[in-house]
């Protein structure tokens, strides 16, 4: 007797709709090779986005400042060689009204990654360097005389050349300080203190003032741009010049062709006390002009003479990364020698003192490119890997488990499927009524659904298979013969009788 059931006509429960689901994902389980491909590009197409992003060169920003000085000459200079060489640093250039006080208040409110400081102005509390940038030198010049007071062999100048000859004799003369930054005129303080030249005794004075005669037993100063230089010694309102930059520097040479009239070189005061200003303040260092480090015949100087030194830093915001600040220091000192025909004063960058002590501390990322110990990226990554390693192990072995509990699991549910089978078979014999032979009927056709489900994921083997065949074999026979005996139909043939 065959029943035929009509397809339901009520919506797909939740849990009808999941199982139907889970069956699609395991007949497409079985497609490997489909699977292999997808999980191929798959794996292409994010390797491909990676690389996409991890090739795009950094932005750092750096302050600098004030406009139109020589550092932002330099870094621009330095950031147009980065652009051309598609280096994987690029700098954004933050030109600062404010000068190095500014630029390192940027570092400190995390408004640049990098900046362009000046170490007696101000350094960033949380800045570390990267590399000098540039050495300022203090050079005071005194012009030389006149030609026509030469050639008159006039008392006046010879007594005004004769008395400036060290730092004590600027007492009573008009000394001229290049640039209007108010820096410089801390620094002359400082320098004459050391020689108990005190504040008081210095009057800062307009460049309109030049005219004015001299308050006795104190220094005239005065600020003047450098393009008022040469016609404020030729009109003798100058009886010397400070400067304060690099030895090259363009501005202290126009100075010293100022000062240079006739054929007689000026004169370099020295600042004896160096060394001893620079034990009192260690923000700054003592340094040697060389002789004829100007050039020139006969050279200037003709001897070496001791001076004041203070540095200009580029420091990088201590937490930038150490491999991010590495390959900027890499790029930097590999352009610095390809820029010296576009500025002369890149290729003066130095490397920063590295040692633990130093009074400017070193940002780790520098340190280890200038000490050559610069890692890999198997270095850097080291750890990482090896915890990667380890827990991708441990996850593995994990998976591992679960899979074979998930097997176990099987083998005991097949195993209920079948010992199910049985009892289905044994309770058929003795069923009473047809409603108990239909109930058993539908047990088994769960058990067959879910036997082709695996037969679907191919997750049974020829035994299994075999055993399930045999079971409901015997469990269909069981039924429809019970079947037979309660509807009182004839009973069903032997298998030899209904093989003959």
């Amino acid at each position: 007797m065959f029943r035929i059931s009509n397809p339901p006509t009520r919506p797909m429960s939740p849990g009808e709709r999941k199982e139907g689901w889970q069956r699609r994902v395991r007949i497409m389980m079985r497609h490997t090779a489909l699977i292999f491909v997808a999980v191929l590009l798959l794996s292409g197409g994010v390797g491909a986005i990676a690389y996409y992003f991890l090739s795009q060169p950094e932005s750092l920003r750096i302050a600098v400042g004030p406009p139109n000085s020589e550092d932002v000459r330099v870094v621009q200079a330095i950031a147009s060689q980065l652009s051309r060489d598609r280096a994987n640093i690029r700098l954004h250039v933050n030109v600062l009204e404010g000068g190095p006080a500014a630029a390192a208040a940027a570092i400190d409110k995390d408004q640049a990654d990098l900046a362009v400081v000046r170490r007696d102005v101000a350094m960033p509390r949380d800045g570390q360097a990267v590399a000098i940038l540039r050495k300022n030198v203090v050079v005071f010049v005194v012009p030389s005389a006149p030609p026509a007071a030469k050639a008159k062999k006039g008392k006046t100048a010879a007594k005004a050349k004769e008395s400036v000859d060290k730092i004590e004799g600027l007492v009573g003369r008009r000394l001229g300080v290049v640039g209007r930054t108010p820096v410089n005129i801390e620094l002359l303080k400082v320098i004459l203190r050391q020689y108990n030249i005190l504040s008081d005794r210095i009057v800062m004075l307009k460049a309109e003032d030049l005219a004015k005669p001299n308050e006795p037993g104190k220094i005239s100063v005065f600020q003047i741009e450098i393009s008022n230089i040469s016609s404020a010694i030729r009109d003798n309102n100058l009886d010397a010049v400070m400067t304060v930059g690099p030895v090259s520097s363009p501005i202290t040479a126009d100075v010293i062709a100022a000062a240079t009239r006739g054929k007689e070189p000026p004169t370099f005061l020295a600042i004896s006390a160096a060394e001893a200003i620079a034990e009192r303040s260690p923000i700054y260092e003592s340094s040697e002009i060389k002789a004829g480090a100007f050039g020139g015949s006969p050279p200037r100087p003709e001897e070496s003479i001791d001076t004041i030194e203070v540095s200009h830093f580029i420091v990088a915001n201590k937490k930038l990364h150490e491999s991010t600040v590495a390959d900027f220091t890499k790029q930097l000192f590999s352009i610095r020698q390809g820029l010296f025909s576009e500025m002369a004063a890149a290729a003066k960058i130095e490397k920063p003192d590295t040692d633990k002590d130093a009074p400017v501390p070193v940002h780790p990322g520098a340190s280890a490119f200038l000490d050559g110990e610069l890692k890999s990226f198997f270095d850097r990554y080291n750890d990482l890997l090896y915890w990667g390693l380890m827990v991708f192990s441990l996850f593995g072995s994990g998976l591992a488990g679960l899979l074979s509990y998930s097997k176990a699991d099987d083998r005991v549910r097949r195993l209920h499927a079948l010992e199910r089978l049985i009892a289905i078979a044994k309770a058929a014999r003795t069923a009473d009524s047809v409603q108990a032979i239909e109930a058993l009927q539908d047990e088994v056709d769960e058990i067959h659904v879910g036997m082709i489900r695996e037969v679907e994921t191919n997750t049974l083997d020829e035994t299994a298979v075999l055993a399930y065949g045999v079971s409901f074999e015997q469990a269909h026979l069981a039924i429809a013969d019970r079947r037979a005996v309660l509807y009182g139909l004839p009973p069903r043939p032997l298998a030899a009788v209904a093989s003959l």
